[in-house]
């Protein structure tokens, strides 16, 4: 398969200005100059500079294509290693489907989802974090994913992982060439030199472990679910995020009831908002299905936004919400602060005290939809409960890829067997097998101790031209 030549459409599959069709493989020059031909038809693509481009036409036998620019690229200085043609075309879809047919016909084949990412990988010119990070930059869904992928497109989880390798390697190889070699290489002292290198090897991916929760949030953006009861004003706090009309608003209890979702950007942190039905009693077979769907959502959300109203005081309703919403980060929006107040701050607090709610999760704010008040203290809230204001500047490790994690996992509980093998006094080879494991997880991170199925599932997701 590595030897063949692939071609694809790398651009999106729509009208535009300007479309790519990218051809890589041994013979990817020879195929571009079966269907090139320059303005004097005197030049040959095979005969050009490395990375230089060239005004021409793509021809399908005597029949003229398109007018386009080819870029030339020679291996093995190309985003797949491998001699690599790409044909600038004018951006319309059937145009685009045309010059790859006639690449098509001339010696090459379709390219499977991801191929081109995944000879990168197979080649040598990246490992498997950076072609996976390739996708999230694709992908990225605000600002902050965007630069955590470039980051790790550069190198900053695989450049960790090699160093984090190369210190358990060498642990290994010492313990291992001791073994073998008792009598010019001694293990005396040695176990409490590699208790200190496994307690910070240890910590170290605790911590990375740890960087996975904000790693999601950046990645795929905080799952924000509005609860309260009927008529708070949850429907106008998501028009106003939203900024257009998006739910329905009166001044009947009940209007919403079903969810409503919608994805935001604040400060550059996405936000998946999810407006559902007002939870109370109710004989309504239809909104009762809705506050169903409501308690569900809520379940499974990152952030609650709470939202009460400030004129009307708080009920059993009120607490059965607190009781469902207890151990979630929550920001109390008490709403409706135009018109006399009869539930305070305080109010909120002690309700919730009392349902043994955890008070560094809560945050409490005073806002009208009304009026459109509290939305910017909302707004820095949101940043400070799950960034600290910190993270568009910092140079932390966000692990964003569930497999990173799970691997990284693994490792620090090897790592955390061969301290009980220390401090249990086991044999040196305890050690040694424990540390192999930590390395081998580490590993599959960056592709060197992965299978085929795995490789195949994770380019598989990629886009055809990738």
């Amino acid at each position: 398969m590595k030897s063949d030549t692939i071609a694809a459409i790398a651009t999106a599959v729509s009208d535009s200005g300007i479309g790519i069709i990218r051809i890589s493989g041994e013979n990817a020059i020879e195929t571009a100059d079966r269907i090139y031909r320059s303005r004097n038809n005197k030049k040959r693509l095979i005969d050009v500079e490395s990375h230089t481009i060239h005004y021409g036409y793509i021809y399908d036998g005597d029949e003229l294509v398109d007018e386009v620019m080819a870029v030339v690229m020679k291996a093995p200085n190309t985003y797949t290693k491998e001699n690599t043609v790409e044909i600038d075309c004018h951006g319309g879809i059937l145009v685009m489907h045309k010059i790859l047919d006639v690449v098509l016909k001339n010696g090459c084949r379709l390219a499977e989802p991801g191929e081109f990412t995944k000879r990168a990988f197979l080649n040598g010119r990246i490992d498997l974090s950076k072609a996976e990070a390739v996708m999230d930059v694709i992908h990225a869904k605000n600002e902050f994913a965007l630069k955590s992928s470039v980051r790790q497109l550069k190198g900053s989880v695989s450049d960790k992982v090699r160093s984090l390798r190369e210190e358990i390697l060498y642990e290994i190889a010492f313990i291992e060439s001791a073994l073998d070699d008792p009598e010019h290489i001694s293990l005396e002292g040695y176990t409490k030199k590699l208790e200190e290198k496994a307690v910070r090897i240890n910590r170290q991916l605790e911590k990375l472990v740890d960087s996975a929760e904000n790693g999601k949030v950046l990645k795929d953006g905080i799952n924000t679910v509005i609860v309260g009861k009927p008529n708070a004003g949850k429907s106008s706090l998501l028009n106003i995020l939203v900024g257009e009309e998006k739910a329905i608003v009166t001044g009947f209890a009940g209007t919403t009831r079903d969810v409503l979702e919608e994805s935001i950007k604040l400060h550059g942190i996405g936000l998946n908002m999810i407006d559902t039905a007002g939870i109370r009693d109710t004989n309504d077979e239809v909104e009762k299905i809705g506050v169903e769907k409501a308690r569900k959502y809520a379940g499974n959300a990152d952030l609650i936004l709470y939202v009460v109203d400030a004129s009307c005081r708080l009920d059993e309703n009120d607490d059965e919400i607190m009781k469902l919403i207890a151990g979630k980060k929550v920001i109390v929006l008490l709403n409706k602060t135009d018109l006399e107040q009869v539930v305070t701050e305080e109010d909120i607090v002690k309700k919730m005290t009392s349902v043994s709610f955890n008070s560094g999760l809560v945050r409490v704010i005073k806002t009208s939809t009304k009026e459109h008040t509290g939305m910017d203290v909302f707004e820095d809230t949101i940043k400070q409960m799950f960034f600290q204001g910190e993270i568009a500047v910092n140079d932390e490790i966000y692990i964003t890829n569930l497999r990173h994690k799970e691997a990284l996992a693994e490792a620090r509980e090897s790592m955390q067997m061969v301290l009980n093998s220390l401090a249990d006094q086991m044999p040196e080879d305890f050690y040694s097998i424990d540390l192999m494991s930590a390395y081998a997880a580490l590993g599959r991170i960056i592709g060197e101790e992965v299978d085929d199925d795995l490789v195949n599932e994770i380019f598989g997701k990629f886009c055809m031209g990738k």
